[in-house]
């Protein structure tokens, strides 16, 4: 049984409570009680508290049997806004949103330095402008989560981002020093694994996210909660040896996942059958469609390596979710039968295996999220998209 002080009971239920109403978009009081298991008494004392601080407002439904309308409740979602941030090698993306995660601006700044200092100023810049923007509405900008493709620990400080050469940088202590607004640092497949289980799957507990982009990041979700590790390391399995003395990566090891199975090795493979380097997704896509025999081979390859490391983690996670974060994987029809088709082991198990609907977008999807979950101190957090 759970025990506590009374402040802290109090807690529990407004979480209970508001996470019930942010998920039902509309509920009344009566329904609440039913849900949540809480006596009406309860319910009444914190909707009346969460109307006072304009988090929740009422709306009268229309119906047409006789009797009196039933009042509904539901999260007031321009109350308060939340930034977004993609820290990635060669942008930086800024998404705005309200409170129930629907995305109302989205900025994208081209990053042609990899200068903290720089790239601080420029964050600094950026926020202050929607900090002002957002300043007429009842709490204004109240969070701001940022996804870092790179190494971050439990106390959110940025250990390593080997694309900008960062090391040990306190990015949230100095952006809340220069903006005074609550700032998150997370890993961008963490990110990415929030996402999923908040705007899509609501019902998974145990969910795997596998982010292929510049290189390769897991998010996992365990019993509900995100694992991060003793220090918050938890997810580097791009380094991964799946090739013993094979390429040589980054991180100092030879024959790592990633040298394999992230985007980047399979566009840096392409790369070495044509003159031109330039190769867009709408490449991609255009060339799976007329069947070219080096993009199919190319993409068998790709798959096969990424069975190697998928095999193993639903050998060590057994998830119920796996979700594949690719762009290049969404273009090509088959990627699931044919992954499928490498995991035939008879002690692998899953539910189920998915490529991922949000695309690049996850990140920012994830940041947007954890921000609103720490406005609104809720547990649980399901959004839909609109």
């Amino acid at each position: 049984m759970l025990t506590g002080d009374a402040a802290f009971i109090k807690k529990m239920n407004r979480s209970l409570i508001l996470s019930n109403i942010v998920e039902h978009k509309l509920i009344s009081r009566a329904e609440l009680a039913k849900i949540t298991g809480l006596n009406k008494a309860t319910i009444s004392v914190q909707v009346s508290d969460m109307l006072d601080k304009n988090i929740v407002i009422e709306t009268q439904q229309e119906h047409k049997s006789l009797g009196r309308r039933p009042v509904m409740l539901s999260v007031n979602r321009e109350a308060g806004f939340v930034l977004g941030i993609d820290l990635d090698k060669d942008s930086i993306t800024f998404t705005i949103s309200d409170l129930i995660g629907t995305s109302v601006q989205t900025e994208i700044i081209k990053l042609n330095i990899s200068a903290y200092d720089t790239v601080l100023k420029l964050l600094v810049e950026q926020i202050k402008g929607y900090k002002l923007k957002f300043a007429p509405f009842c709490y204004g900008l109240v969070g701001i989560a940022i996804g870092i493709h790179g190494i971050v620990n439990k106390v959110e400080m940025v250990d390593y981002v080997p694309q900008h050469g960062w090391q040990n940088k306190d990015l949230k202590k100095d952006l809340e020093d220069l903006i005074g607004v609550s700032v998150y640092i997370e890993n961008n497949a963490n990110l990415c694994s929030i996402a999923e289980k908040v705007f899509k799957h609501h019902q998974s507990n145990n969910l795997l996210s596998v982010s292929l982009y510049s290189g390769i990041g897991i998010g996992f979700m365990i019993n509900g909660v995100l694992f991060k590790g003793y220090h918050g390391y938890a997810g580097e399995i791009g380094h991964m040896i799946v090739v013993p003395n094979g390429l040589p990566c980054r991180c100092g090891n030879l024959g790592c996942w990633e040298q394999y199975a992230s985007e980047l090795s399979f566009f840096t493979q392409l790369k070495k059958y044509q003159e031109s380097q330039d190769i867009s997704y709408e490449d991609i896509q255009n060339r799976i469609k007329e069947h070219e025999p080096t993009i199919i081979n190319e993409m068998d390859q790709f798959i096969k390596f990424l069975s190697i490391g998928i095999n193993n983690l639903i050998n060590l996670y057994n998830p119920e979710i796996l979700v594949v974060n690719s762009e290049v994987l969404r273009l090509y029809p088959n990627a699931v039968q044919e992954l499928k088709t490498y995991l035939n082991s008879t002690i692998s198990h899953y539910s189920e295996l998915v490529i991922s609907q949000f695309g690049k977008k996850a990140c920012i999807m994830g940041a947007c999220a954890l921000a609103i979950q720490n406005f609104l101190g809720v547990s649980e957090l399901c959004l839909t998209i609109e």
